[in-house]
């Protein structure tokens, strides 16, 4: 399946007082990386389709710490599909600094229509974004 690295600067606003990064900001480090691995296959994380509104909500987050990431420190996160279904996509992202590890997580995102009368629907991915999650 297809991957992506990037990284990222740990900053004073994402450490608690001891300056070791707060569980929490994985969660935003896990996103931002979703939305630059989306944006590297030429595709968003909001899109418009047949005049309408698309999204992806996230029905499920996880993170397991290993190691602490400190203020200053910059760290790599990985994204991989780790599974795209009719309507969702997996992700798992792994944190490391240096090649050593420092956490994992998985997120499930839901392709959704955002501005539905009824509210939020999920709706099959469109196919060209399928492709794009597929790889080469």
């Amino acid at each position: 399946m297809t991957e992506f690295t990037t990284r990222r600067r740990v900053e004073f606003a994402d450490t608690d007082q001891g300056g070791i990064m707060h569980f929490s900001r994985y969660f935003v480090f896990m996103e931002t990386a979703e939305h630059l691995f989306l944006e590297s296959l030429g595709t968003s994380v909001a899109l418009e389709l047949d005049g309408h509104r698309i999204g992806w909500p996230r029905v499920s987050a996880t993170c397991d710490y290993r190691r602490p990431a400190r203020f200053g420190e910059t760290i790599e996160i990985r994204v991989r599909v780790r599974r795209k279904g009719e309507k969702s996509v997996t992700y798992d992202f792994t944190f490391t600094r240096g090649g050593e590890e420092l956490a994992t997580g998985q997120m499930v995102s839901v392709c959704c229509v955002l501005d539905a009368p009824e509210g939020l629907r999920a709706i099959p991915i469109p196919e060209a974004v399928a492709r794009r999650l597929d790889g080469p």
